[in-house]
C-alpha cells in the first residue's frame, strides 16, 4: 500500500526523463553546436520562471523551470510534479550538471545550455561565437539559426525582452519543438 505512491513518483520522473530525452535523442550523424556563451554575454540580469513544453513524434511533455542569470553564471532548475529533475549551473568556463537517477543519459546538460542560450542570448553574441558555416537571421520577432543555406532551428517570440510571453523553438535537425511560456513578473 505504501509503495503505490511511490510507484506513481517514479511512474512520473520516468514520463519526464522521455520527454526531456526527446531533445536529445541520439542525434543525426551531424554534431550540435557545442555553444557557450558567457553568462554575461546576455547583457543583463534575469531571474524567471518557465513552464516548458516539449513535443516530438506526437507526444507532449511538461516541465517547469527556473532559470537565473547573472553576469557570473547561469543556474537552471527544472522539475516534473514537483520533484527536482534536472539542475545545472555554467559559469563561462565549467558546466556542472545533476539529474536524477531516472532521467536518461541522453539528456544532457550541454544541450539544454545550447538551447536556453540560442533562444535567450543576442543574436551579435551567438554570431560571434558559431563556427564557420553557421550564421544567425533576426527578422522582427523571429530568429533562424543556419548551417550553410539549411535552417536548423527557427525560435519565434511574442514580445520583448525575450524572456517574456511565450517563445516557441522548433529544431528542424532534430525534429522538436519547444514551447516556453515565461510567468509574468510580480
Amino acid at each position: 500500500m505504501f509503495l503505490m505512491p511511490y510507484r506513481w513518483r517514479a511512474a512520473a520522473v520516468v514520463v519526464m526523463a522521455l520527454t526531456l530525452s526527446a531533445c536529445a535523442t541520439t542525434p543525426p550523424p551531424a554534431a550540435r553546436l557545442g555553444l557557450k556563451l558567457a553568462p554575461a554575454a546576455l547583457g543583463t540580469s534575469i531571474s524567471v520562471q518557465q513552464h516548458l513544453k516539449v513535443e516530438r513524434n506526437g507526444r507532449t511533455d511538461d516541465l517547469d523551470v527556473a532559470l537565473q542569470v547573472e553576469p557570473e553564471a547561469i543556474d537552471v532548475v527544472g522539475l516534473a510534479f514537483g520533484q527536482r529533475v534536472l539542475t545545472l549551473r555554467y559559469d563561462g568556463k565549467e558546466l556542472t550538471s545533476w539529474r536524477h537517477l531516472m532521467l536518461p543519459s541522453q539528456v544532457r546538460a550541454e544541450d539544454v545550455l545550447e538551447d536556453m542560450q540560442l533562444t535567450l542570448w543576442p543574436a551579435d553574441a551567438i554570431a560571434a561565437a558559431l563556427p564557420a558555416g553557421w550564421r544567425v537571421v533576426e527578422q522582427g520577432r523571429k530568429r533562424t539559426v543556419y548551417l550553410a543555406d539549411e535552417p536548423i532551428m527557427e525560435i519565434v517570440y511574442s514580445g520583448e525582452p525575450r524572456w517574456s510571453g511565450t517563445v516557441v523553438l522548433e529544431n528542424l535537425r532534430y525534429h522538436y519543438k519547444l514551447t516556453i511560456q515565461f510567468a509574468p513578473e510580480t
